[in-house]
C-alpha cells in the first residue's frame, strides 16, 4: 500500500493506493495521526486506486474518522469503485461517512 497526501485549502486529500489489510492498515493509522497532529482538521480519503480493504482497514478508517470528528473536523470518502465500494456498502460504512464521486466534489463539501 502507498499513501500520498496533499494539502488543499480546507482539507488534506489522502490517496490510498493498493491493499489495506491487517499488515498495511497501521501505515494508514500512522499517516493519518501525523496529518492530524500537524494540523489537518478535515481529511478527504481518495480510494480510487485501492484494490482491496479488509476489516482491519475499515477499523483504521473508522478510527481516523472518530479522531477528526473529536477535533471538530470531518472525514469524507471519494472515488470509490468495484469491490472496495461493495465492502463499504455491505459493512454499512457508507451510512457513517459521506461518499463523493470525485475528490473535487468531496473537497467542495468540506
Amino acid at each position: 500500500m502507498r499513501i500520498e497526501s496533499e494539502n488543499r485549502s480546507r482539507a488534506v486529500l489522502v490517496h490510498v493506493i493498493g491493499r489495506m489489510d491487517a499488515v498495511t492498515a497501521p501505515e494508514f493509522d500512522q499517516a493519518c495521526a501525523k496529518l492530524i497532529t500537524d494540523g489537518a482538521k478535515n481529511l478527504v480519503v481518495d480510494l480510487g486506486q485501492m484494490d482491496y480493504i479488509s476489516s482491519a482497514g475499515l477499523r483504521s478508517i473508522l478510527a481516523a474518522g472518530k479522531t477528526v470528528k473529536s477535533r471538530g473536523g470531518d472525514l469524507l470518502l471519494c472515488n470509490m469503485k468495484g469491490m472496495v465500494k461493495e465492502i463499504f456498502e455491505i459493512s454499512g460504512f457508507l451510512s457513517i461517512f459521506p461518499l463523493y464521486p470525485t475528490a473535487d466534489e468531496a473537497l467542495e463539501r468540506v
